[in-house]
């Protein structure tokens, strides 16, 4: 059976991911590739519950370190319950973010600090992706992009400060594994960053 390959989406809010996938998973069905698309958090029962608790506004008194815990428990029910079985079948796995957004999120955004991440993710650890596409925009472009957003969940409430703090911790990430990610200018248009992003896995996953 032909090796599997675990791809993920990075970025901060409105940096266009899911618009992204969307048409990726198209082309994939029209070449006949085999995949699933998930998301964290959330891609199965458990992890979908979890994620109405985090994002749900009227939760904020959650702490950081609650969050983070949640994050991690959904983190590793998907990868047991769905990500590392369509691996073990030979599937490209697609996910809309991972383990890097806990560090930029709850590490540096919400100070808890990414060995504290890491060490709550310990599982999660052994199964990183092959690849990372971090898709680029801007604190100040992506919250120009959120006002248009038609329903917006605890994340979207934030400060700017809080922006910038997990833009940052994303190129801290970058900075400790760069042979994993692409980095995309997510401020062109979304064709561009669309065909940019599909050439990227079918290459990954011709070349696997």
């Amino acid at each position: 059976m032909s090796k599997g390959l675990f791809i993920t989406f990075e970025g901060g809010e409105c940096s266009g991911k899911t618009s992204v996938i969307a048409t990726l998973c198209e082309i994939l069905k029209e070449k006949g590739i085999p995949f699933i698309s998930t998301r964290e958090p959330g891609g199965i029962k458990i992890g979908e519950e979890i994620r109405k608790i985090i994002l749900d506004v009227h939760n904020t008194a959650m702490t950081p370190e609650t969050e983070a815990l949640l994050y991690a428990a959904s983190r590793m029910q998907h990868l047991k319950e769905k990500i590392l079985p369509a691996l073990e079948e030979g599937k490209l796995v697609i996910c809309d973010r991972f383990l890097d957004s806990s560090i930029a999120y709850q590490g540096f955004a919400r100070n808890l600090g990414m060995e504290a991440i890491l060490k709550i993710n310990y599982f999660a650890q052994k199964h990183l992706p092959d690849h990372t596409i971090f898709i680029d925009v801007k604190p100040e472009e992506a919250l120009k992009r959120l006002k248009n957003r038609e329903k917006i969940d605890r994340l979207d409430l934030e400060e700017m400060s809080f922006h910038h703090k997990v833009y940052e911790g994303y190129l801290h990430a970058i900075q400790r594994n760069p042979d994993r990610y692409l980095i995309v200018d997510g401020e062109r248009s979304l064709e561009e960053v669309t065909q940019e992003c599909v050439f990227a896995v079918l290459n990954w996953w011709e070349g696997r």
